[in-house]
C-alpha cells in the first residue's frame, strides 16, 4: 500500500509536461481541415471552432452568385483589385470560402503562411448568398457575421432570399472585439444598396443582380 501510494504521485507528476504538448483546438481544426479529402460537389470550412461541410450551391444561389461576380469583376475591371470566387479565406486558422470577395488581383503576396488562401487583412468585401434551410441560414447570418467581424473584413454583404421577399444587408465598421459591425443596413429587394468604401465604393447591388421582390 505504501509503494502504491508513493508511486502514484511520481506517475501523475509527469502529465503536466504531457499536457504543454498538446495542441489547442485550432491548430487540430486546421490540420484535419487542410488533410481533408471530400468527394466532388462538398467543400469544408472552420467556422468558430468547427469545421462545416456544406454541399455547393443549387441553381438559383450560383445564379445570384454569378451575376454578382460579373458585374463586380466590370466595375473593377483596370483597377488592382479584382472579384474572386471559390479561394479559401483565411484567418488565425479560421477558413471560410465565401461566394464572393474582393482583392488584390494578384493574390501571390496575400497568401497565407501555408499557402491554403488568400489571408482576411487582403479582403476589402465579401458577399454571401443565403442558401435554403435553417443551418444554411444561420451559418451566413450568424456565424459567418461574426467571424468575418473578427477578422476586420471592412464590409459584408448578405443576399438573402430566404428574409422575408428577400433583403440585402450591408455590415460595415467591424469590430474584431465585439464580434460585430457598428452599422447594419437591410433593405428589400427591389431597394438600391451603394457600397461605400473600398476598392468597389460605389457599387450598386439592385435587381439586375437579386431579381425581383418575391412574392
Amino acid at each position: 500500500m505504501t509503494a502504491l501510494a508513493h508511486e502514484r504521485p511520481e506517475t501523475m507528476s509527469e502529465a503536466p509536461a504531457e499536457i504543454v504538448n498538446v495542441p489547442d483546438l485550432d491548430e487540430v481544426l486546421w490540420q484535419a481541415w487542410k488533410a481533408m479529402e471530400l468527394p466532388e460537389g462538398y467543400r469544408a470550412e472552420i467556422i468558430e471552432g468547427a469545421i462545416e461541410v456544406s454541399p455547393t450551391a443549387r441553381r438559383s444561389h450560383g445564379l445570384i452568385t454569378n451575376r454578382m461576380r460579373r458585374a463586380l469583376d466590370k466595375f473593377l475591371d483596370g483597377g488592382e483589385y479584382a472579384c474572386h470566387q471559390d479561394v479559401n479565406v483565411i484567418h488565425n486558422r479560421k477558413a471560410w470560402i465565401p461566394d464572393v470577395f474582393v482583392a488584390p488581383e494578384d493574390t501571390e503576396p496575400c497568401g497565407d503562411e501555408d499557402d491554403m488562401g488568400v489571408r482576411a487583412d487582403s479582403v476589402h468585401l465579401v458577399v454571401e448568398v443565403v442558401s435554403p434551410g435553417k443551418r444554411n441560414q444561420d451559418r451566413d447570418r450568424i456565424r459567418k457575421r461574426r467571424e468575418y467581424a473578427r477578422a476586420g473584413i471592412p464590409v459584408y454583404v448578405i443576399i438573402d432570399d430566404y428574409d422575408g421577399q428577400g433583403a440585402v444587408t450591408l455590415f460595415t465598421g467591424p469590430r474584431p472585439d465585439k464580434a460585430d459591425w457598428e452599422d447594419i443596413h437591410r433593405v428589400p429587394y427591389g431597394t438600391e444598396v451603394t457600397i461605400p468604401e473600398g476598392p468597389a465604393k460605389g457599387f450598386v447591388i439592385g435587381e439586375t443582380i437579386t431579381g425581383p421582390k418575391r412574392g
